[in-house]
């Protein structure tokens, strides 16, 4: 019921996550991201667990394909997973179970990887990958694309509710470098008639009232 992006920009060192949805508060559950390590998106029957450990594994010295792999063995719902992954280096991988409600499916590319599940069919991630690819300017900016891409063309096929995205720099947060706040840009729109524009609207705002402070 969801699609979403992780993706890193090598030149900055930004790594992040957007991601929409027909459910409620999905930043809460999806995106989990740590700065210099990699992202993660866990989604479809999502367990949140998977977001920490993946983490764990690829500051270890994982690949992301190694790391999902980790995860899904032994796992006795791995088919109704969904998971992107990429690492600090720009390695991605993704991996959708053969029970995810379709269309389901993902694309990986250099640096990123787009994922969802109950769309609308497979323009959805083709319009994602297509806008990161093609976006000038910051991650933020070319995640917000790529969900804005997905989202106009047909997105979740069960309707509209949720969306958010989570950018982290290196002292990136308010204030720069106090006590290493990594948060860049953390905007979440929980349950919204059309969220995914409501958070660009939000974003918006953020830039012209923080990031522009900074």
């Amino acid at each position: 019921m969801t699609f979403s992006i992780v993706a890193i920009d090598r030149e900055k060192g930004d790594i992040g996550v957007a991601v929409a949805s027909k459910f409620i508060a999905v930043g809460s559950v999806v995106p989990w991201v740590r700065v210099g390590i990699g992202a993660v998106a866990t989604q479809a029957w999502a367990n949140v667990k998977f977001g920490p450990i993946i983490l764990y594994l690829l500051e270890n010295n994982y690949t992301p394909k190694q790391a999902i792999e980790f995860v899904l063995s032994g796992d006795p719902r791995k088919e109704h997973r969904q998971i992107g992954v990429v690492n600090a280096k720009g390695e991605a991988y993704a991996y959708t179970g053969s029970s995810c409600i379709p269309y389901a499916g993902h694309i990986v590319g250099d640096g990123f990887a787009v994922q969802g599940n109950i769309l609308v069919g497979e323009e959805v991630i083709e319009a994602m990958a297509k806008a990161f690819e093609t976006t000038k300017g910051e991650l933020v900016d070319k995640l917000l694309a790529a969900l804005k891409a997905g989202d106009d063309a047909g997105g979740d096929k069960r309707g509209k509710q949720s969306a958010a995205v989570i950018v982290l720099r290196r002292c990136g947060g308010y204030g720069g470098c106090v006590e290493g706040v990594d948060r860049y840009v953390d905007l979440r729109v929980d349950d919204h008639p059309d969220p995914v524009k409501e958070l660009i609207r939000l974003f918006e705002i953020w830039e012209l009232t923080i990031l522009e402070r900074e």
